[in-house]
Parts: structure tokens; sequence; C-alpha cells
């Protein structure tokens, strides 16, 4: 079929580099002209493994093409994805100006039928305002369907997630139009789920909201851990064995960020809000993911006392591994409150330290490698867990280091090899211990 995408951020791009891998005819659209130009040459403005390598051999093959014309790109399309922002706005909710901005380009371009297909996260309800600001913004007299799409893909692994994801969810008015979004996906060969627009809408929300979740709970759990002496990595692994419970986002550490969890946790809180419901466990999700980043400064803290002048290597800025995304990355919070406490921080991130340059303070140093930024540092923290640094020569490390300390914000080292080799070694649930063994041990005394 041909294919019109409007965006080619993260969502966008993935989509249409994919369609076009299995046959499609796609021509991406954005606003942004030295984006444009950049894609059309074959470079990705994104870190995305695999993206760049498809992107290249789909442009070659003439089967992936990229313009700022509305025109151009809509010209006898088949369908039209929105995959634009929709950015949090300070209440919470979903910013939608970029979206009915898109439908009003749909509008005033069309010139035959078209089935518009929503990529974009929106509330619920969007859908509906979408159709209906095309049909209002119409220059010729065609037919429009909406359609409900909802991306599922994570950050570092979106195109395996793309040709091998749990299911694709397609919401529409009619059985027809649903099938007709069925047979654009057919060649990837995955489970569909139809169902109305506005479930659609929803199950993309609900199922961030659970995901998100899981991770403020193990994150409450591992706080107690620290409380009564219990180690968390156990924990999760007794709790994960259950299949009702599963092992996926039970790891604990400095709590979630990037560009849809906190974003879209928000934005349901406010469509619960909106309609007279108040979400409270979503609530609490909220609220201890905002304070678990610094659970790991308190650590720092409560192991230095001071920390004027201490260099403080910080190992990992992006907010996951495999993305340069530092939205909304835990790393910001922490990194400015130890600045703000007198420490020197120098850093490093295999992928995201441009980015990260633009939003970390200017006190920040950056280093080429992982074994310069820890060179005579006091301590070295790490904030994510890049597969790189689960293969570092730990016997190296110390010697490069001042002090043999680290603190895990992601529990991605061992705890046995680094406390064979003299290192002290702080997770999120450790520190803490130290107050129960002393505690224990004076009523053992008494």
């Amino acid at each position: 079929m041909k294919i019109a995408i409007i965006g080619t951020g993260y969502v966008g791009l993935v989509t249409g580099v994919c369609l076009a891998e299995i046959g499609h005819d796609v021509t991406c659209i954005d606003i942004d002209e030295q984006k444009v130009k950049k894609l059309g040459s074959g470079i990705s403005p994104i870190y995305e493994p695999g993206l760049q390598e498809l992107l290249k051999k789909n442009i070659s093959d003439k089967k992936l093409r990229f313009t700022l014309s509305h025109e151009i790109g809509l010209d006898d399309a088949d369908a039209v994805y929105l995959a634009v922002d929709t950015p949090q706005s300070e209440d919470g909710s979903a910013d939608l100006t970029y979206i009915l901005q898109a439908a009003k380009d749909i509008a005033r371009h069309l010139k035959s039928n078209i089935v518009v297909i929503t990529k974009s996260t929106v509330p619920v309800g969007t859908n509906r305002t979408i159709k209906k600001t095309i049909i209002e913004h119409l220059q010729v007299n065609v037919e429009v369907e909406i359609v409900s799409n909802p991306e599922f893909l994570r950050e570092g692994h979106a195109i395996f997630d793309t040709f091998h994801g749990d299911r694709i969810v397609i919401g529409a008015d009619t059985k027809e139009t649903a099938n007709f979004v069925e047979r654009i996906y057919n060649p990837f060969n995955l489970p569909v789920v139809h169902t109305d627009i506005e479930s659609a809408e929803l199950i993309k929300y609900a199922s961030n909201a659970f995901l998100a979740t899981k991770i403020s709970f193990i994150n409450e759990i591992a706080n107690l851990c620290g409380k009564v002496g219990a180690n968390i990595t156990d924990v999760s692994k007794g709790m994960g064995m259950d299949q009702r419970i599963g092992h996926a986002f039970l790891n604990a550490g400095i709590g979630y960020g990037g560009s849809c969890f906190p974003k879209d946790t928000n934005a349901l809180l406010h469509i619960g809000q909106e309609n007279g419901y108040e979400l409270e466990i979503l609530n609490s999700v909220i609220h201890v993911n905002e304070k678990q980043p610094l659970k790991l400064v308190e650590k720092v803290l409560r192991r230095f006392s001071n920390l004027q002048d201490k260099k403080l290597a910080v190992l990992g800025l992006s907010f996951k591994p495999n993305t340069d995304d530092m939205r909304k990355a835990p790393s910001i919070k922490i990194i400015n409150e130890l600045i703000s406490h007198g420490a020197q921080i120098v850093a490093y991130d295999p992928i995201a330290m441009e980015k990260a340059k633009s939003v970390l303070p200017y006190e920040v140093q950056y280093k080429d490698s992982f074994y310069e930024a820890i060179k005579g540092a006091d301590a070295c923290l790490f904030l994510t867990e890049w597969d790189e640094f689960k293969k570092i020569d730990l016997a190296k490390m110390k010697l490069l280091m001042k002090t043999a300390i680290v603190f895990d914000g992601r529990y991605c080292l061992s705890m046995e090899e680094l406390q064979k080799r003299g290192f002290e070694y702080y997770t999120v649930d450790s520190v803490s211990n130290l107050d129960f063994l002393l505690k224990r041990e004076a009523i053992y005394l008494w």
C-alpha cells in the first residue's frame, strides 16, 4: 500500500522504516527542514539498534522517502499515520496542539478517501476529535475513517518489537476499516486485537500505567528491604517465579524515566480526574517514582556526610540502556542534587552524552570512556545498566579509583564479586542494613 506518516520522531520513524521493510511504499512528512534533509541522506537523528541500517536500505530500495510537503506525502495515499508528539501539559494532561494541527494539515491536502491511523498516544476521545477536526477543514468531498492503533515499542528494542510484538491493537468503528488496517500489518504475522476506538486508546495508557506500577511497587519493597535487612534481589526473584506476577519490571532501582511512563501515568491520572474518578493507586505510583532517585543520593550522603570537593563518577545517563533518550532520566535529578551538595561530577555514557549536555548542569565534566571517568574518583554511581558496565575489569577499576566505593542504582554489578575484591558496595536497599544490624546486635547484647 501507499502510506504517509506525519511525524518523524521515535514512533513515526520506526513505524515508517518497518512498514517500508515489509513492502509498503512509505513517505514520511515532517516540518523540520534539517531533520528531513538528514533523514533523506540516510542519517537517523535518534539512536536505536538496527534503525540506521534499515533506514539506509529502504531509502536505497526506493520504498522510503522524506518530505516537508503534505501535498506530496498525502498524494494518492491509502492511509496516513499520525505520529506526532503529545507532550505533557503543566496540569499533567496530554497537549494535543501538534496532533490537531496535523489533522488540519491532512484536511487541507486531501484529494481522495483516506484512513487516518493514530499512533500517537492520546487521551480517550481524542480520535473522535481528530476526525471531527479533519471533516471541518476538508477542502473536497472525501470520506475519512479514523483508527486508534497504539504503539507498544520499547526504546532500545523498537525494531525487534515491531517484528516480534505481543499484539497489534486496532480500534475502529467498522469491521471493514479494521480489516483494512490489519492487512497493512499482515506480513508481521502477529496477533491482532480488534476493539472500539475508545478501548484502544485506553489500552495504551492502562498498559504503561500497570508496568509503572510494578516498578514503583518493587522499589517500595526495596526501600523496605533496607529497613528490615532483606535482600531485594532475592525477594524479586522469589516473587517473579510466581507465574501470576512474572519477572518483568520487577527490577528495583532509581525509578522509571523516558518519554512514556512519566507522561502517560500523569495523563491517565488526568483522564480519571476529568471524568470524576481519582486513580488512587496511580497517584501513589507517581509519588513513589518522584522520590526514588533521591534514595540513592541519601545513601551517598550517609556514607560521606560531606560531599564538598568529592569527585563522583556517574556512569550511565540515559533513562535506560540502548537509547540516547534523556527525557525524565533519573540521572538528571540525581546529578543536580549531588552538585547542590558540592560534589564534582564526572560523567560517562556510551551513547547519550551529547544529548545529556543540553539538560545537565554546566559543571558536569564528560569523559570518552568508562576508565577515564572513574580515574581518581572518590566513588562511582551506576545509573544505567549498559551491558558495557557488566563487563568491566574490576581489578583495573579498583586501581584507578581513589577509593573503591560503588553505588549501584540499577543492580547491574555483582555484590559478591565487588566485595570479594575489597569494594564498598551500596544499592538502594543496602545502606540501611547497617542500622538493622546494629539494632539486632543491640537487642542481642541486651
